[in-house]
């Protein structure tokens, strides 16, 4: 076949013979285990230490007990040392646990999350402040303890005592903030430093003026406390989404630290080779991963040669069915938009349409193995890395090099297959052969329909770097004028990747009237697509959408 030649891809990326890979014994934790870290679990124990005196308290009531006595000795004791301008003072820093103070912190963070689009750290902001605020409210139910006797209370309240609602409400929404708006780290450090500081305060405040015990307290702050950290370790750990105010892709991984040196351990282990540094690569043209450089080394630490690797984590499974519901929302379905389940589905899939491509002989990178990092959460695939390669949005385009791209396209649609994600950033150009990157969308036995929007987009990647006449002319080798006329019938707006609509857009030339006028008449082809399970779905997310909305209005008191 013109244009594509076979390209003899190399069998592995290491001597495998001369090492052993290490097989992960049973109980061992993985390259980078999950986890909630020492704090974390040790705030799970006291909760659980608090759940079973409150449980106590509930059957056996709070009078009479060795903690109500040493509750209200602490309470007599600060009423008989109250002084006025003491008192005004204390009033003041009871008052930071009130409405108006916590509605400014929680809004105002809720504001800035959305600012900076990181929604994950908005769901979980939210979801600690509901369960606390819940929690909270159901157990001073349960529990029903009075405030305390024989002192007067000196400020308002409202409701019974135990748990502290004001302090457990302060506590979760300055922890919440430290781990959603803060960065890792030292900064992190201080801002918990002075949310205790704060929380500290407001709770000695309130003993002074006689409205809480000192064992309310401590379990308001157990809880406020217990429920952010744990959740934004599980939910939002800050290996895989850093708080961070630069504007960016969520998808790309933190792979340094604790991350970097997991990557390094595991292709030791389960590739057989050396990692000597591992670089992040070509972020501005991926959404959907963290593409990597692995630079391998032999055992003396000679430098070997170059892998690159894309990394996947669950966040991406997540965007990939948000992605491809709203896709099925807006157009109906454009070719499989069945979402992956599991990370291991990911880099399985990938992994198979590269051996796939290369079996038909198709210049694709070579798959060297899969590598996990944490099992179901993060793992790896790696390949092959061509060295001084240029991006095609870079580099100088000339006949043969259309050639060679339209042949593409042609073999791709005789062994059955369509990529689905023909853009500049995915075609390479390596001493002038060029190179088809970034299989993940790889469909097989795709529709006519994809084809031919296959076929569009390379002719407007080739458009891009040369004029429409040139490449229209080569594709004439390959494909009928009827079939590139169909080609530019099917596509339109979504069905060209993002990066390739603005490079167009920034192009200046409207390149997709210019094939259309080369190519004969054709009637445009539909990308929308009506179905039961369409509508279903809509109806489903407009239902949801409005039982969530109902949710955060009916919890109003939550922010306000």
């Amino acid at each position: 076949m013109r244009g594509v030649e076979r390209v003899e891809q190399p069998s592995s990326i290491g001597q495998r013979s001369l090492r052993r890979l290490r097989r992960r014994p049973s109980g061992e934790p993985p390259p980078l285990p999950r986890e909630i870290g020492r704090t974390g679990r040790l705030l799970l124990m006291l909760v659980a230490i608090g759940a079973g005196l409150t449980v106590a308290a509930a059957l056996i009531g709070t009078r009479a007990t060795a903690i109500d006595q040493i509750d209200s000795s602490l309470v007599r004791a600060f009423a008989r040392i109250r002084v006025g301008a003491v008192t005004d003072v204390m009033q003041l820093l009871d008052g930071l646990a009130s409405r108006w103070p916590l509605r400014g912190l929680r809004w105002a963070t809720l504001l800035a999350l959305v600012l900076f689009r990181r929604w994950r750290h908005l769901a979980v902001f939210v979801g600690s402040l509901l369960t606390v605020e819940y929690v909270t409210y159901a157990t001073s139910l349960a529990v029903g303890r009075s405030r305390p006797f024989g002192v007067e209370i000196a400020t308002d309240w409202v409701g019974f005592s135990f748990p502290s609602r004001p302090i457990a409400s302060l506590a979760v929404t300055l922890a919440g903030m430290a781990y959603a708006l803060v960065p890792a780290g030292r900064p992190r450090f201080k801002a918990k430093a002075a949310a205790a500081i704060v929380v500290g305060t407001v709770a000695l405040a309130r003993s002074y003026l006689g409205v809480d015990h000192l064992s309310d307290q401590v379990l308001g702050v157990l809880i406020g406390v217990t429920v952010p950290i744990v959740a934004f370790r599980w939910f939002a750990p800050n290996d895989v989404f850093p708080v961070t105010f630069r504007r960016g892709k969520t998808a790309h991984l933190d792979v340094s630290g604790r991350r970097g040196q997991a990557i390094v351990r595991a292709v030791r282990d389960q590739l057989g080779v050396d990692v000597a540094e591992v670089r992040p690569i070509g972020l501005a043209g991926s959404g959907g991963s963290t593409p990597l450089r692995l630079t391998l080394v032999d055992e003396t630490g000679g430098l070997r040669r170059y892998a690159f690797a894309k990394l996947y984590a669950k966040n991406h499974v997540r965007a990939d069915r948000w992605y491809k519901l709203g896709r099925q929302i807006l157009y109906g379905a454009l070719e499989d938009e069945t979402p992956f389940q599991t990370v291991r589905r990911f880099v399985e899939y990938e992994d198979y349409t590269l051996r796939l491509m290369a079996d038909a002989g198709l210049p694709t990178p070579h798959p060297f193995g899969v590598v996990e990092i944490t099992p179901e959460r993060e793992y790896m695939i790696v390949m092959e890395f061509f060295p001084g390669a240029v991006e095609l949005g870079d580099a100088e385009v000339d006949e043969d090099v259309i050639d060679q791209g339209l042949g593409l396209i042609r073999r791709l649609w005789e062994t059955g297959l369509a990529h689905r994600d023909i853009k500049p950033a995915n075609l390479m150009l390596e001493d002038r052969r060029l190179r088809l990157i970034d299989v993940f969308f790889v469909q097989v036995r795709p529709s006519p329909w994809r084809q031919a929007v296959d076929l569009a987009n390379m002719m407007l990647v080739l458009g891009l770097r040369s004029d429409p006449e040139t490449v229209y002319r080569v594709a004439s080798r390959h494909f009928t004028p009827e079939e590139i006329a169909e080609a530019f019938a099917a596509t339109r707006g979504v069905a060209s990747p993002t990066q390739l609509r603005v490079m167009i857009r920034r192009d200046g030339r409207n390149l997709l009237e210019e094939f259309r006028r080369l190519a004969p008449a054709h009637d445009p082809i539909p990308i929308q697509r009506w179905s039961v399970r369409r509508v279903a779905r809509t109806l489903a997310v407009v239902i949801v959408g409005l039982l969530l909305l109902g949710l955060v209005a009916s919890n109003w008191a939550v922010f306000a």
